[in-house]
């Protein structure tokens, strides 16, 4: 079983917050923790699905191998976050692996659990098609970012994702390394370090693993500025 911090974020994750406690706990009760080291793998592309996955520290990356060798991010995900839904259903083969960025750990829920939930509560499916749906949002998003956004952009809205807070100056610590970032932004280290760079003039300022933020309102501003006007502003 797991303890009680594990309990509250799974408990709390978009996947599971709406049921009742009772499938909650039977959930819970079916379900599997595990701790990887940074560079663990989880699963690899092209084996069966058969669990559902919720991140209960750490960050855990999702990513494809490119024709050419290359490696292709897709999705990183973090605490509460949820991942492999879709294809664990239907026992379909993974499209993506999944591989610790940091050392984390990892609540593996089978989708037999869920099956079983479904048939005690069918309401159970409109949470998971939920949670399914935010995936697509959030490829959507990404896709929109690739295509309406400059380099400086996209990573404004990075570091602004990691912001606890809607106004004033913070400093963010940035979660996993600079070429993760760059593959999770669609951008190679040498872009991701002149986007870096550019946001200077916006008052963001990178120290190692540290980014400070004078005005987290003036970023967003640059953010959502036309995409001409904000490279421009960015020169």
């Amino acid at each position: 079983m797991p303890n009680e911090r594990r309990r509250k974020i799974a408990q709390n994750s978009l996947l599971l917050k709406s049921f009742s406690q009772d499938i909650q706990d039977m959930i819970l009760s079916m379900s599997s923790w595990r701790e990887y080291d940074r560079g663990e793998t989880l699963f690899l592309q092209g084996e069966t699905a058969h669990a559902i996955h919720i991140v209960t520290g750490g960050w855990v990356k999702l990513y494809r191998i490119a024709p050419n060798g290359g490696e292709a991010v897709v999705n990183v995900f973090a605490k509460g976050e949820s991942f492999g839904e879709a294809v664990a259903f239907r026992g379909h083969a993974y499209p993506v692996s999944a591989e610790a960025v940091t050392t984390c750990e990892v609540m593996r829920i089978p989708s037999v659990a869920l099956v079983e939930a479904m048939r005690k509560d069918p309401e159970i499916a409109v949470s998971v098609l939920a949670s399914t749906f935010t995936h697509l949002h959030s490829l959507v998003s990404q896709l929109e970012q690739l295509k309406a956004h400059t380099g400086p952009q996209r990573v404004a809205e990075f570091l602004l994702g990691l912001c606890e807070q809607e106004e004033g100056s913070c400093v963010v610590t940035l979660p996993y390394d600079k070429f993760l970032i760059a593959g999770r932004l669609g951008m190679k280290p040498e872009s991701l370090s002149r986007s870096f760079a550019k946001l200077k003039t916006v008052g963001v300022h990178i120290n190692r693993n540290n980014a400070a933020i004078e005005d987290i309102e003036r970023l967003r501003d640059f953010s959502e500025t036309d995409p001409v006007e904000a490279w421009h502003k960015a020169q």
